[in-house]
């Protein structure tokens, strides 16, 4: 298990407090564009172990009272049903799990926004709905030749045709369900509108990765290119940032690339630009934290080697292109990164060879690791999880927890009801079999208090999961990779 490389108490202090003096910069009004996930980071929380998944909605939450979200979609996300890879829904739904989960914890949505409009009817048909939720609704319009066409953009034709979003609070966060939302245009439309209404906003971006302040190819910012290979994302040393101070910095192609197109922009609109280089525009404090550098980089390199897997996954079901992979082992290559660095891929795959099907294993907190097979009654994943909540419990392997009465009727169920063509349980069916004998059974009912213990185990698979079983491990918190292939050959894969 990795050790904590990450102090999240002090970030908490730090992040908040560099948003408060960037908001003075400015006068006391800022937008905030903000790049990732907010309630579900789990990339930073692999690769800074001691960074929790949710804590830069913590960080927010100290300044809710100065806060308040708006949710920028695009309108062509909605129209082609553009969908969250990591938890399969649409970016319209996301939407509304957004504004449920903001609520919920006290931050205030105050509106969302749709971007690139121009009167598409799903678009439009989301604007209903959301109107009759209780939620404001807004517009911006495609901008002819955006972003070159700065006279244009920067006008009553261009940013002045945008529908200007009624703000209330100093800090007004911009966030999206995904890449490509339109956050930074909203940003800058609204810093357009607010000069024309004498109001003196600033904007600045708060995104994680790549850290600015640490080398370019440190593995936290490597395992970042690793993160991002499917959308074309290099880290770079930051050419504007060097000019002006004389001091290497860290940034990417897209913000390099378009920085001198903002610092225009940000000339037309005030007169002169407020930052000298896109590193300026940044207020990541993550460097800072960092309370084991050797920890947090052995936590990136395992990141790399588990992307590549996912990556050669995706390549094998034909949802990624094979540059992918290649440009992911060009990072592992840099880092002399190897298979044998992840325990349980060896392991996995000694057991397939030795049993002549799929296998599984996973790595324990202490180190250890378990293995399953696949059996007439369980599937290799199933065998393994129960396998390793028995050895958490202090069970013997060998120890009976699932009367084969349970399990019979499960598959008989499947088999002659549901139409399954495989009788064996998945890790799912698994548990409900479990939990149901640990009315009688106190041993069960012990091994399934162990399903905590499992967050931010590793997990490998000899074959590619099913869907059910991929997802369970996900809920739990487990870091599971898979051979590209799977266990038939078949086209349809169910």
């Amino acid at each position: 298990m990795n050790k904590i490389g990450f102090d999240n108490g002090k970030y908490l202090k730090l992040q908040s407090q560099k948003i408060r003096d960037r908001i003075n910069q400015f006068g006391g009004k800022l937008y905030l564009e903000f790049g990732g996930k907010l309630f579900d980071d789990y990339h930073a929380s692999r690769v800074l172990p001691g960074f929790q998944p949710d804590s830069k909605v913590k960080m927010l939450l100290e300044m809710k009272e100065d806060a308040e979200i708006v949710i920028a979609i695009s309108a062509d996300d909605i129209e082609r049903s553009k969908r969250r890879g990591d938890l399969g829904i649409t970016y319209d739904d996301d939407t509304l799990r957004l504004i449920d989960a903001f609520r919920g914890i006290g931050l205030y949505i105050g509106s969302v926004v749709i971007t690139h409009y121009r009167e598409q009817a799903i678009a439009d048909k989301f604007i209903r709905r959301l109107q009759a939720l209780g939620i404001k609704v807004y517009k911006h319009y495609i901008i002819p030749d955006y972003p070159a066409n700065i006279p244009l953009i920067v006008s009553d034709e261009g940013f002045g045709r945008n529908d200007y979003i009624e703000t209330e609070r100093s800090l007004v966060v911009v966030t999206a369900p995904g890449p490509g939302s339109g956050k930074m245009a909203t940003c800058l439309s609204q810093l357009y509108h607010e000069y024309k209404r004498g109001v003196h906003a600033g904007y600045a971006k708060f995104e994680t990765f790549p850290v600015w302040n640490l080398p370019l190819k440190h593995p936290v910012n490597l395992a970042y290119e690793a993160a991002t290979a499917d959308l074309d994302d290099v880290n770079m040393i930051d050419p504007f940032h060097l000019e002006a101070y004389g001091e290497t910095t860290v940034n990417y192609n897209r913000d390099v690339e378009i920085f001198p197109v903002l610092e225009a922009m940000f000339r037309r609109i005030y007169g002169e630009s407020p930052y000298k280089s896109p590193t300026d525009m940044g207020v990541n404090v993550i460097a800072q934290c960092i309370s084991d550098d050797e920890a947090c980089r052995a936590a990136s390199r395992q990141e790399i080697l588990r992307r590549w897997y996912d990556t050669a996954v995706a390549v094998r079901q034909g949802l990624s292109d094979a540059a992918e992979a290649r440009k992911i082992e060009m990072i592992m290559n840099s880092l002399d990164i190897g298979t044998e660095e992840r325990p349980v891929v060896g392991a996995a795959l000694r057991r397939a060879e030795e049993t002549g099907g799929p296998a599984m294993a996973l790595e324990l907190p202490d180190g250890s690791i378990v293995t399953g097979k696949t059996s007439s009654l369980l599937g290799a994943a199933s065998a393994c999880l129960l396998n390793a909540l028995k050895k958490l419990a202090g069970i013997d392997k060998k120890m009976m927890l699932i009367a084969p009465g349970i399990i019979q009727p499960i598959q008989h169920l499947k088999v002659e009801h549901l139409g399954n063509h495989n009788p064996r349980l998945h890790t799912d069916e698994l548990l409900i079999a479990l939990s149901i004998c640990a009315v009688t059974n106190p041993m069960a009912e012990v091994t399934i208090d162990q399903l905590n213990s499992l967050r931010g185990c590793e997990a490998h698979s000899s074959v590619i999961l099913s869907h059910v079983d991929a997802d369970l491990f996900k809920k739990l918190g487990v870091n599971l990779t898979t051979e590209p292939k799977y266990q038939a050959k078949k086209l349809y894969h169910k």
